[in-house]
């Protein structure tokens, strides 16, 4: 019987500090509790500007085991990390992030679960090192999730998970542009196992998500999960629209009964403001149905652009260009590269030194 392989996908932005330890620690985890399994650690690294690619670098060049797959240019959090997922060639997935938060040792609690028959174990935490107000704030964001919903997701829930191939195969058919993991490990997520963990303080010292990118992390979550708020805008808008055509309808009659009601001047402008008024709020309400559905087509482009293959094998000799995608296969033809419709290879002699 053949061994079984496991790929570890680690999603990466400026973690200099943290590569070599991450190496370390996954290494000493199969050595010593999964000696069982054939592993590959590949590290996908979102452009980053420190010296975290040359360390990678020095790794692979150490280890075949050890692979990369560098961006062109910083395609951000949720595109990265979709497309990380795909890039394992094993029997599962593991996924967990740079800056070393989510510990690489909960792996073999992760792989019994999965011997077991689940097909999703994911990391949920239980504690972090957040501070009050933004506790406060996630706290507030899954309670609207809750309630608005079409499929509740998981709460505490970044991606750190270990995913069967079959689950992986799903992905690799969601051709979305500006994926969102969590509501599509909510939906599509079969037999899922869900394992609590404490938190560890980012190896960087500071996390890469500042309030404005924890804010667009929410809004894209509402919007990837619920339809009931644009409906709901749709109706309040329709709702005050209404009532404001009637107060344009009651100013006009009440200065037709009396003409001497409102100074000069004053009756027309109040019925225009409040018809005009009327009007946008409706057709703003219908807009935001047309935006709604727009929102809910594919792109025809690719997720990610990937300027470097470490440790793939050879790829084709004719790089694909960016400025080609719609008409040129996604990826280049490496034997040991998944996840067609992903991502296409930057034309640029190099990548790691040009921002796209």
């Amino acid at each position: 019987m053949s061994r079984r392989t496991i790929s570890v996908v680690i999603p990466s932005f400026n973690e200099e500090r943290s590569v070599q330890e991450m190496v370390d620690r996954l290494s000493a985890v199969f050595r010593n509790e999964l000696p069982q399994y054939d592993y590959e650690i590949i590290f996908v690294d979102d452009f980053s500007t420190d010296g975290t690619r040359a360390e990678i670098r020095r790794l692979a060049s150490q280890d075949a085991r050890i692979k990369a797959v560098f961006n062109a240019r910083n395609f951000g959090f949720h595109r990265n990390v979709f497309s990380a997922l795909t890039y394992g060639s094993g029997d599962a997935t593991f996924m967990l992030f740079g800056d070393m938060q989510d510990p690489p040792e909960n792996l073999p609690a992760f792989v019994r679960a999965w011997e077991a028959g689940r097909q999703v174990v994911i990391g949920q935490r239980r504690s972090s090192d957040e501070g009050f107000v933004m506790t406060g704030l996630r706290h507030l964001y899954y309670a609207v999730i809750r309630s608005f919903s079409d499929t509740a997701q998981i709460p505490r829930f970044t991606g750190y998970g270990l995913y069967d191939r079959e689950f992986v195969r799903v992905l690799e058919g969601i051709d979305d542009i500006q994926p969102f993991f969590k509501a599509v490990v909510a939906e599509y997520g079969l037999n899922v196992e869900i394992i609590q963990y404490d938190q560890a303080k980012s190896a960087r010292g500071k996390s890469n998500f500042n309030f404005l990118r924890n804010y667009d992390f929410a809004m894209q979550g509402i919007t990837s999960s619920t339809k009931l708020l644009m409906r709901l805008a749709t109706f309040i808008a329709a709702i005050v629209a209404i009532i404001c055509l009637g107060v344009a309808l009651f100013v006009l009659i009440n200065k037709l009964i009396d003409w001497d009601t409102y100074p000069v001047g004053e009756a027309s402008t109040t019925v225009g403001i409040f018809f005009l008024g009327a009007v946008q709020l409706f057709f703003i309400g219908v807009l935001g149905e047309y935006i709604l559905s727009i929102n809910t087509r594919v792109t025809a482009k690719p997720r990610v652009v990937v300027g470097e293959w470490v440790n793939f094998g050879e790829p084709d000799a004719a790089p694909i260009a960016a400025e080609s995608v719609q008409s040129a296969p996604l990826r280049p033809a490496a034997p040991d590269v998944p996840a067609p419709g992903v991502a296409v290879r930057a034309k640029e002699d190099d990548p790691s030194e040009n921002r796209a």
